[in-house]
């Protein structure tokens, strides 16, 4: 009886451990990348999936009155993952515009 106790109890944190592990891998890394000025999408500068960037690289430029300017730019070092626009879209402030899977050190 005592061992059958200790080997259950033993299961379920084996199960918990699985699981939490599990959990996190599904999570995904990645880091939403979101937009500080609204504008038009351009075709230059626009990050392309699969490109390594660094803190500071922009990611995607905006038409603006006052002509080109960085709706984002990279605020870690990573793999840009994906691009949630394309040239033409109209974006707002706060609207997530790329996604990338941060370097590993």
């Amino acid at each position: 009886m005592f061992r059958s106790k200790h080997t259950g109890i033993m299961v379920l944190i084996i199960l918990a451990c699985a699981a939490a592990v599990a959990w996190a891998t599904a999570a995904g890394t990645t880091v939403d990348q979101k937009g500080v000025l609204a504008g038009q999408v351009l075709a230059d500068g626009l990050a392309v999936p699969g490109a390594m960037v660094h803190e500071g690289d922009t990611l995607v430029l905006v038409d603006t009155i006052t002509g080109p300017v960085a709706a984002v730019r990279a605020n870690i070092d990573g793999e840009v993952k994906e691009v949630l626009v394309k040239p033409g879209d109209s974006v707002q402030i706060g609207d997530v515009l790329v996604r990338i899977d941060p370097a590993h050190k």
